[in-house]
């Protein structure tokens, strides 16, 4: 056997359900990770936990004196934590110091400054900028400059938790030892100045990260570059109080434009060293070993790792800002193609002439029933009513509930009992096609009930003799509950709107199991109903329409189903109804190639049903996940606003289907609960069966437990 008929035979072989704390792993798994690199991606461009609040100087009274007078670096590690001591820049000495970077335009310019005056400086850099300019730290650490520690995403730290102090030092090291396998023990407060400026609020915050092994540097000359104040001024702002005196000089590498900062550069260090300074680094100005040391072991695989992720993060933006845009693209487009065609196929409805001759011969009903003996009663109830002729066989795939008996005890002279052994649906249905009388077949589940009038709406297209099948309108019974309402709006909605939709592009994919009516004709020239898949009605649907028949959809032949009445058994069908799909579009694959009516639909019908069943639905997490991360991260109003400018346009889209149906619309009121709940299982039901398709995993039939509460037509 050839690696394709291999790869066929699995895709079509009945598959087996995973596990039920399993089938919600992968799905959600997949979904967290996105959401994950969402935010990886936040943190590098600062816009994920970004606090731009900055707090005004308050009393000073818990500040040591000695450290308000005394030098720019404050020692509050170990011993020295209740009591912390100040460092001065030794006399003739300068530290040139830049935050906010690297920064890929203004860092390379001032690293060749340094380099071409062999200048050592330190650069206390922020983690989101690290991350996303790897090649500028290792270019800052081959010069053999020294790296401090600005936060990762550059908050005022006396607005933050301890929590999210930690959180910032131990991200920043994570990405230096991603990008350069070091580790710093330097320290500055965003948004800092001189030791003179610290308070009661700030002052917890030094003794805090001091008792994480930081030495806090803070500043002797504040330039206030990132204001552009002019060359003179910030070259004036550098020059120390007194000469010779030693200076920790503020710079910035980022933020903005630095061409001023990079001009006058030049001229501070031409003057000072005109004065006999020296320029070193913090470490060295105050002999001591490099504040920048290597890491070695876990440190730094786990640093390497998390750079890894961030990049890919970095990169797969554009990727999920393009599939968002299709996302909206493909249901904007939906939703257009439904506005147009929805009209005009209820335009024709309303002709009582559409087809042709009126349909009055007896026609045969066809009710495979496996345990449905909650249901069958109501079912056989229902089609007594009927105002069209007709014959009823029930086929019963080895019920072990006594339904068979049910159907026996009843009675009803237009019906008969075929009891076969249990072989699934398709084979059913088979059994029935054979037995049939007559040359038009309706086929309903055995948990539906049919109005008088069902039978006699469905059958009336087939006055047009190119008419090989006929989709009725499935509607929920049971639609009371919170579930059976959502389910209600996406049966009128998301069904039979695109039903009406693909009826007139000629290009039905699924006639519902609950109500559908065939020429026997059409079913004996596909070869009867099909086991290949689990979704048998759009397999012999496809199989159908390929064979050069039309297929259009009755909106007044309405059939009333009992739908899931619990998530789990709505996972159950959903999932069912997913994979069957899929196997049966993998299958007349070969349709996209074809030449006639099978080519029509490979290129028209199969196209659109894999865009707006498939992968549109499957990309629609996206939508959810980008609003997840405006709400905590971006622009939450605006967000929000977007969000239900959308919630809208569908509550308008469904309100309009609800009025093409006759129905009324109060059930719409769950519509934006549906919106953050049900579709959101949805989404998890279609990438489950995506995945189970890929890896191969089994699915079996599952039969739902049915109460038999839908017992008579419900008026709409």
């Amino acid at each position: 056997m050839s690696r394709h008929q291999r790869r066929r035979q699995s895709l079509l072989r009945p598959r087996r359900l995973a596990a039920p704390p399993l089938r919600f792993f992968m799905p959600l798994s997949l979904l967290a990770c996105l959401l994950a690199l969402l935010v990886l991606r936040g943190l590098a461009t600062n816009e994920a936990f970004h606090d731009s609040r900055i707090a005004i100087s308050v009393d000073k009274t818990t500040v040591p004196e000695n450290l308000l007078k005394g030098g720019p670096v404050i020692d509050a590690r170990g011993a020295k934590n209740e009591h912390p001591v100040s460092y001065h820049i030794p006399d003739r000495t300068a530290v040139l110091s830049f935050d906010d970077g690297p920064s890929p335009e203004w860092t390379p310019k001032i690293l060749e400054v340094l380099a071409a005056r062999k200048i050592r400086a330190d650069f206390f850099v922020t983690g989101a900028m690290t991350t996303r300019n790897p090649d500028l730290i290792r270019q800052i650490v081959a010069g053999g400059h020294e790296l401090g520690v600005h936060t990762f995403t550059h908050p005022d730290l006396v607005y933050q938790s301890h929590a999210r102090i930690s959180w910032e030092l131990a991200q920043t090291q994570l990405a230096l030892a991603g990008v350069a396998g070091v580790h710093s023990a330097l320290f500055r407060p965003p948004y800092s100045s001189d030791a003179t400026a610290m308070d009661d609020w700030n002052y917890p915050v030094i003794k805090y990260v001091g008792a994480r092994g930081y030495l806090t540097a803070f500043i002797d000359r504040d330039t206030e570059d990132w204001k552009r104040p002019g060359v003179d001024a910030i070259v004036k702002a550098a020059m120390p109080a007194k000469p010779g005196a030693g200076a920790l000089i503020l710079l910035h590498d980022a933020g903005g434009d630095r061409t001023q900062t990079l001009t006058a550069l030049v001229q501070i260090i031409d003057r000072l060293q005109a004065q006999g300074y020296r320029f070193t680094t913090i470490s060295e100005a105050l002999g001591a070993s490099s504040a920048t040391v290597p890491v070695h072991g876990f440190q730094l695989w786990a640093g390497k790792g998390f750079l890894w992720a961030t990049q890919v993060a970095v990169l797969t933006l554009p990727v999920l800002v393009g599939l968002l845009a299709l996302v909206g693209f493909l249901n904007f487009g939906r939703f257009a193609l439904m506005l147009v065609l929805a009209p005009i196929h209820a335009r024709r409805s309303k002709r009582r002439d559409a087809w042709g001759r009126p349909v009055t011969e007896r026609v045969t009903v066809l009710v495979p029933a496996y345990n449905e003996r909650e249901c069958i009663a109501n079912t056989l109830h229902s089609l007594a009513a009927s105002d069209h002729p007709i014959e009823v066989i029930v086929i019963d795939d080895g019920s072990t509930d006594g339904t068979a008996d049910i159907v026996e005890e009843m009675d009803l002279p237009f019906v008969r009992l075929i009891r076969q052994a249990n072989g699934g649906k398709s084979g059913a249905l088979n059994t029935g096609i054979a037995a049939a009388s007559h040359d038009i077949i309706v086929m309903m589940d055995g948990d539906t009930v049919f109005e008088p009038s069902t039978v006699r709406e469905l059958v009336q297209p087939f006055g047009d003799p190119a008419i090989g099948a006929v989709a009725g309108n499935a509607k929920v019974g049971n639609r009371d509950s919170l579930i059976g309402a959502w389910q209600h709006i996406e049966y009128v909605l998301g069904h039979n709107l695109d039903r009406r939709m693909y009826d007139m592009l000629g290009v039905i994919p699924t006639i519902p199991g609950a109500v559908g009516a065939f020429r026997k004709e059409a079913l004996r020239g596909v070869g009867g109903m099909s086991d290949d898949t689990l979704a048998e009605d759009t397999d012999i649907t496809i199989a159908v329409l390929c064979d050069g028949w039309r297929i259009v959809y009755a909106e007044h032949a309405r059939a009333w189903t009992e739908a899931p009445a619990s998530l789990q058994q709505l996972w159950s069908q959903r999932y069912r109804w997913s994979y069957g799909s899929m196997q049966a579009m993998w299958k007349h694959r070969g349709a996209v190639t074809s030449r006639g009516p099978a080519g029509r639909f490979g290129r028209l019908g199969l196209p659109l049903v894999v865009l707006f069943g498939v992968i549109a639905p499957l990309l629609a997490p996206l939508v959810d996940l980008f609003l997840l991360y405006g709400v905590l991260f971006g622009d939450a109003p605006i967000t929000l606003t977007s969000w239900g400018g959308f919630i809208l346009l569908q509550a308008a889209l469904s309100w309009y289907a609800f009025r093409l149906d006759n129905e009324k619309p109060w059930h719409l009121i769950s519509l934006p609960i549906q919106q953050l709940v049900y579709r959101q299982l949805m989404y998890i039901v279609l990438l489950q069966s995506a995945i189970t398709a890929v890896t191969g995993g089994r699915l079996r039939w599952q039969k739902l437990r049915r109460t038999g509460e839908v017992a008579v037509p419900v008026e709409a």
